[in-house]
């Protein structure tokens, strides 16, 4: 029988796996993440997925993407790969179990996606850096901001190394593109490797 994403929350959030936020206020909150994308994105990485939010919720309202959903807890892609079967998109949204890390090491991943977005799975430098790894040249990174505060948390040195432009503030998201042309940093990046196909590295 075919669920809602409404619903797979719902459960996600009575087992633990999600905090006490109204789901519906959890919804509205991910799905900024699907309007900041911009129209031309068609392969998009989300890190440190956990429940499913945002790629769930972004998968719900921009069908036309590929979405691929990383975390390393077993026991959370297991349930994504469920809640994925259950909604009938198989063919548009996978999972995959695995370090972040290790994948930002390995060229078949790297510069393979068109945008990378994350609620913070750790530092945000290094969900920084981690993300402008994987996205291609002109990509966009989206990561979500704390609350309100008077003081950017990000260092424009920690920027300029990661070798992107940013950030833009979209409701409560902070927006970078990835330069076009940059000199990299032999200790973050390998050598290029692109990749067309579908659902990028296999």
């Amino acid at each position: 029988m075919a669920r809602t994403v409404h619903e797979i929350l719902t459960d996600a959030q009575r087992i633990g796996a999600l905090g006490l936020r109204p789901i519906s206020e959890v919804i509205e909150h991910a799905g900024a993440f699907a309007f900041a994308l911009p129209d031309s994105c068609r392969q998009v990485v989300d890190l440190g997925s956990g429940a499913g939010v945002p790629g769930l919720v972004v998968a719900e309202l921009r069908p036309e993407l590929q979405i691929t959903l990383v975390d390393r807890r077993a026991k959370r892609t297991d349930a994504l790969e469920r809640a994925i079967a259950s909604l009938g998109w198989g063919d548009r949204v996978r999972v995959v179990c695995a370090d972040v890390g290790m994948l930002t090491r390995q060229d078949e991943w790297r510069e393979t996606f068109d945008a990378a977005m994350s609620r913070g799975f750790g530092p945000h430098e290094t969900t920084l850096k981690y993300s402008a790894a994987l996205v291609r040249p002109g990509g966009v990174i989206l990561l979500s901001e704390p609350p309100a505060s008077t003081k950017s948390r990000w260092e424009p040195t920690v920027v300029e190394g990661a070798g992107l432009i940013g950030p833009e503030f979209v409701q409560h998201l902070a927006r970078f593109v990835k330069k076009r042309s940059v000199e990299k940093d032999p200790r973050m990046f390998h050598v290029e490797h692109q990749k067309s196909a579908k659902w990028g590295p296999n």
